[in-house]
């Protein structure tokens, strides 16, 4: 699995190994590393609890595939705007409070 980070125009890509036991800690200071050297802090966004619903949503499947991404977008969650894109990748944005946009994309394997 691949997410994209996006914090306007800078980027970076992160792998994520093992989708059913990610190591989540290590992915946000990745992402918080990121953000802070864009200029923005992304503390107070629940970036993790984001990633570990798009994981799943992804990955889990378990009423079937894509419903679990499907039913995130359909909830939302906490003020991020999450789509679902054909071929089960999930995006989600949100502008921080910086002003910056911070977009999330988020890719399976298969």
């Amino acid at each position: 699995m691949v997410l994209d980070v996006v914090i306007d125009t800078a980027s970076v890509t992160i792998q994520i190994d093992k989708p059913f036991q990610p190591d989540l800690g290590a992915i946000i200071v990745q992402i918080e590393r990121f953000a802070r050297s864009a200029g923005t802090d992304i503390t107070v966004l629940d970036v993790r609890g984001l990633i570990s619903k798009m994981i799943k949503g992804i990955a889990g499947c378990e009423h079937g595939c894509p419903a679990n991404a499907k039913n995130l977008v359909s909830m939302g969650y906490k003020g991020f705007d999450v789509q679902y894109v054909e071929g089960g990748i999930l995006t989600a944005r949100i502008m921080t409070r910086e002003g910056n946009l911070l977009s999330l994309k988020m890719f399976p394997d298969f």
